[in-house]
């Protein structure tokens, strides 16, 4: 009668700034049986810091967010 976690992730990239949207599902087995599900969503916006974000989220924001993107986006706030 183990319990185990695990995480699973989804990536949605809301144009034109790609902003990415992140859904983590903490998932708990029970002898390998889902027992529990619960999700959590977050926005990360170019220039953040994803350093603390899972593996596909960092590489997913440094394929996409290049200057010209962050600059482009500050922009649309009314910085830079």
């Amino acid at each position: 009668m183990a319990f185990t976690e695990k995480q699973e992730y989804k990536v949605e990239v809301l144009p034109p700034y790609s902003v990415l949207q992140v859904r983590r599902a903490d998932i708990v087995e029970k002898d390998g049986v889902e027992v529990g599900r619960t999700y959590h969503r977050h926005v990360r916006v170019p220039g953040d810091d994803v350093s603390a974000e899972c593996a596909e989220v960092q590489a997913i924001a440094g394929a996409l967010w290049t200057d010209e993107v962050v600059a482009a986006y500050n922009a649309s706030l009314g910085g830079e």
